[in-house]
């Protein structure tokens, strides 16, 4: 004779085993739901809190370059982007081009001149854009000034290792800013190069510091914080779709 309770407690175990796979299962995909969505979440909020910070640091850096008087034949390293007035002379004979130069639409080079400043120290100016012809062999021919000068420009420091493919210089013609070829000059001399804006010798300006303004950077702070509110929408609205509980769920634990 067959034990009824026996049966019961066998179709107790029976039926309650998959609904505990189940409930199981489910934690660890709402679990794994969150999992994603809050990162994404927290993630898009450090971000837009770092675009924040950096806007903050170029409004100040653009307050300080603003107040900074220009420097006359300074005697130590400027600040990045300062403004610097130097006096003494260019050395012509030592010029090479800063190669594959684009000014509105025209290919061309930067000139790159030393000039030896009354304080004793050499500096790399970089005199402006010069377009040139497609061939490549015909060398870019350009008037120094003689004599004594004073010329004005942007200071920018020079940051080394710059990735460059192959050989950094090719005959006259630099691929990248160094101030390798010219480390037979004597005099002492800064890690950097003058962008030349004032003076005699000043060509077509091209060069623009590359800072991102702060504008752009408050608009990318926008733009990840909407992206944080999005995800954190997009796990809420999901979780009410896919992890609430339908009536027939409920009506099949009942049975």
């Amino acid at each position: 004779m067959i034990n009824s309770t026996a049966l019961k407690r066998r179709n107790g175990r029976a039926f309650s085993r998959p609904n505990n796979r189940r409930q199981v299962k489910r934690l660890v995909s709402l679990t794994a739901w969150w999992a994603l969505w809050v990162s994404l979440t927290v993630v898009g909020l450090l971000l837009a809190h770092w675009q924040w910070q950096r806007a903050a640091e170029k409004t100040q850096l653009i307050a300080q370059q603003a107040a900074t008087e220009k420097l006359h034949n300074p005697q130590a390293a400027p600040a990045n982007l300062a403004k610097v007035t130097l006096s003494g002379h260019f050395l012509g004979e030592q010029t090479l081009w800063l190669d594959n130069r684009v000014l509105e639409g025209q290919v061309g080079v930067a000139v790159l001149t030393p000039f030896v400043a009354d304080s004793g120290h050499w500096w790399l100016v970089q005199r402006g854009f010069m377009p040139t012809v497609v061939d490549r062999s015909v060398e870019p021919e350009v008037s120094t000034p003689q004599g004594p000068q004073e010329i004005s420009g942007v200071w920018q420091h020079l940051q080394s290792g710059n990735l460059v493919l192959g050989d950094n210089r090719e005959g006259n013609r630099l691929q990248s800013v160094a101030l390798s070829p010219w480390q037979a000059l004597t005099q002492p001399h800064f890690q950097g190069v003058l962008h030349q804006n004032a003076g005699e010798g000043k060509l077509a300006s091209w060069w623009k510091p590359s800072q991102m303004p702060p504008e752009r950077h408050i608009g990318y702070a926008v733009q990840w914080l909407l992206l944080a509110l999005l995800a954190l929408v997009m796990g809420v609205v999901g979780h009410r779709v896919l992890y609430q509980d339908k009536p027939h769920n409920r009506r099949e634990e009942r049975a």
